[in-house]
């Protein structure tokens, strides 16, 4: 199935490529998500007539982004875990909680755009955890979980 992106895809391509990808993926994803469009002669005369729209649309989110991606710039969240003696946690610190730590700071960010390759925090200490704010924008913040509550 050939499709054509409306917005930019990790791994995939950027906005206005013609792509092939599998059938599933472009209409159970690609399609619903507002990502793609098939690859018919009149979506594609209608993709160039919007064409000029969609990259001024896909550069103001890039603009944002990376406006969010400096007010993160230095921030350290704290969040307060019961532990135990030896540092443990009682539990997990995953990306809801560091997600509700950035808004109780007064910053915009949601689970999504939480990164934790290694799963979800158990100890006690100061870890880097990376913000994927937009397909070409990452930030990274520091957190610092200690024994509380």
């Amino acid at each position: 199935m050939e499709v054509i992106l409306l917005k930019n895809v990790a791994k995939l391509g950027v906005l206005g490529d013609k792509v092939k990808v599998r059938s599933g993926y472009g209409r159970n994803y690609l399609i619903p998500g507002g990502f793609a469009v098939s690859a018919t002669a009149e979506n594609l005369e209608a993709f160039e007539a919007r064409r000029a729209e969609l990259e001024r649309a896909a550069a103001e989110a890039l603009a944002a982004a990376e406006a969010r991606k400096a007010q993160f710039e230095g921030v350290s969240l704290t969040i307060a875990r019961k532990a135990g003696d030896e540092g443990r946690l009682f539990g997990s610190v995953g990306a809801a909680d560091i997600a509700e730590a950035a808004c109780e700071a007064g910053l915009e960010l949601t689970k999504s755009e939480v990164r934790l390759p290694e799963g979800p925090f158990r100890a006690v200490g100061e870890y880097e955890v990376a913000l994927h704010l937009h397909a070409d924008v990452d930030a990274l913040v520091k957190v610092d979980i200690v024994p509380g509550n």
